[in-house]
């Protein structure tokens, strides 16, 4: 579907339960001159009432959120404005049914920063599809993408979901170390706090890791150091790149 171009700054609507990345991305997309932030949303239902009221250029959405999910109200979403889903879930059958949906792009938490979000915003908002590399690796099958490397992103001039994997692997190019790199979080470090993003307690993440809670906490109390942190809010925010 074919909408207007915008004639000043991007108007976005945000949707995503978590209150902290929310609160991060309105701070990040309206302290500029080229994107402003025009509501805020916790579910599907309000992203949809909210693109209603306000014609956004682009919705970003997150995927897994109570009530109405991310995936529920895309349909929806997509006659009213581009979207861009914008999310902590790479699972191939997510990836795959979003795009099918009519979403004009797909970005993982922690595989961009502020200026690579910003263009994924306007290649969406333009019809140029935008995908990170996590999504990419959930759309290729993993024989296609032995070498593929975990900090690449794609530049997608065709929609993803039309390619095949042989051309979608050939796409990744090369733009450096992911800024999570610069945390220096150890592999199991970095495993609890996506798993802390996540919304898990410790006990959940102690039986997740099959770990005590006395190591968790011995974790998370290095990865508060590391990150410059206090609580899994600001643990959270930085590690999703919304600080």
């Amino acid at each position: 579907m074919r909408f207007p171009p915008p004639t000043g700054p991007l108007r976005l609507v945000v949707a995503d339960d978590n209150p902290v990345v929310r609160a991060g991305l309105t701070a990040l997309l309206s302290g500029r001159e080229d994107t402003t932030v025009v509501a805020e949303a916790a579910d599907g239902r309000e992203a949809y009432e909210a693109a209603l009221r306000h014609r956004p250029d682009v919705v970003l959405l997150d995927v897994r959120m109570p009530g109405v999910d991310g995936i529920s109200a895309l349909p929806h979403l997509v006659r009213l404005a581009p979207v861009m889903m914008l999310t902590y879930s790479h699972e191939s059958g997510t990836v795959r049914e979003a795009l099918r949906l009519g979403a004009g792009g797909y970005l993982v938490h922690g595989e961009f920063d502020t200026e690579q979000l910003v263009r994924a915003v306007r290649d969406v908002c333009e019809g140029r599809p935008h995908v990170t590399p996590g999504a990419v690796r959930a759309l290729l099958p993993p024989a296609a993408v032995p070498g593929a490397s975990a900090h690449t992103e794609p530049e997608l001039p065709a929609p993803a979901w039309d390619m095949s994997a042989k051309t979608l692997s050939q796409m990744q190019s090369s733009v450096g170390q992911s800024f999570r790199s610069s945390f220096q979080l150890s592999s199991r470090e970095a495993e609890i706090m996506d798993l802390i993003a996540s919304g898990m307690t410790n006990h959940q993440i102690a039986a997740t890791c099959f770990i005590s809670e006395k190591t968790v906490k011995n974790h998370i109390n290095h990865i508060f150091a590391k990150l410059h942190t206090t609580n899994r809010s600001q643990a959270t925010a930085k590690w999703l790149g919304v600080a």
